[in-house]
């Protein structure tokens, strides 16, 4: 008999402990719910943490706009499976009422803008604690935040006046106006996320796996050919057997060419890789070398 706990097993009670702090240190908490892989697995994590009761929050989407279609729809199928309340955080809606104003040209994009609507949402419903899935292992802005995030009154992370975390001891205490972003699955790997939704049977969008789709090459990565997005000159689309492996805005989420059509085909093609998801596939990264630490700074998830 070993006394062992298998990794998965670790990392679900730590998630699972953390969801249950905030659930009793804050008194408005919110899941944000992009309908990606990391989302689906905080649903999963939230479900068995306060199981047979229902989520003592409501889940939260930050809709750009431009978002994938099949994302949309599974969206709302994953939030009535588990029966969430849903909030809709709309970048249109903060446009049209002029806090933010749409980018235009080639390389527009909503993505920085779903700060404001993130913002302007979590001040109208009084969210004093937003849940997200972010991991360290993304990028190296990420990997500078603790699992309890503080933000000031005006959305801000400052990444020099963090909060200790020893003993995973987590300090939720903020003023009227602050609030904390918070990160359970924090210490999971991209690989630690796909082995664990193998284990527990979930379901995915069907973006994650390979099909074939009419795609064009921008930068080095593949864009869908979408409405939202202008191309430049030669920028001519192709049919191609493609994954996302990651769910976001379709003006600045890149594809790569695949054949994993299976669980077993990603995990393994996963376990081989030596890119970070965010740096093969998402445009928004490379603006700069600091790109998610400057939008993460004006109030990014």
């Amino acid at each position: 008999m070993s006394y062992e706990i298998p990794h998965l097993r670790a990392l679900e009670a730590e998630s699972i402990e953390i969801l249950r702090e905030v659930a009793a240190e804050l008194e408005r908490p919110v899941l944000l719910f992009s309908g990606g892989k990391d989302s689906v697995l905080l649903l999963r994590l939230a479900q068995k943490a306060f199981w047979p009761a229902r989520f003592p929050f409501p889940v939260m989407h930050v809709d750009t706009g431009h978002n994938f279609p099949e994302v949309l729809d599974f969206r709302d199928r994953m939030t009535a499976r588990f029966d969430a309340e849903l909030v809709v955080a709309s970048v249109q809606d903060v446009i049209d009422r002029g806090l933010a104003a749409d980018e235009n040209g080639p390389r527009a994009s909503r993505n920085r803008i779903q700060s404001v609507a993130l913002l302007d949402a979590i001040e109208r419903h009084g969210f004093d604690a937003a849940l997200g899935g972010a991991r360290r292992d993304e990028e190296r802005a990420r990997a500078k935040e603790r699992v309890f995030s503080f933000r000031d009154d005006f959305g801000q992370w400052e990444p020099r006046n963090q909060r200790p975390e020893l003993w995973n001891l987590y300090n939720g205490r903020i003023r009227k106006g602050e609030h904390v972003r918070v990160f359970p699955i924090s210490n999971w790997t991209e690989l630690d996320v796909w082995q664990y939704i193998r284990q527990e049977g979930l379901e995915l969008p069907p973006i994650y796996f390979a099909h074939t789709r009419r795609v064009f090459r921008r930068d080095g990565m593949l864009y869908a050919e979408n409405p939202y997005v202008e191309r430049l000159p030669g920028e001519e689309p192709f049919e191609a057997s493609v994954r996302y492996r990651t769910v976001g805005d379709m003006t600045c989420t890149g594809a790569v060419e695949s054949r994993a059509a299976t669980l077993e085909a990603v995990i393994a093609e996963i376990a081989a890789t030596r890119i970070t998801e965010r740096g093969e596939t998402r445009a928004d990264d490379r603006i700069t070398e600091a790109a998610m630490e400057d939008r993460k700074k004006e109030g990014y998830f």
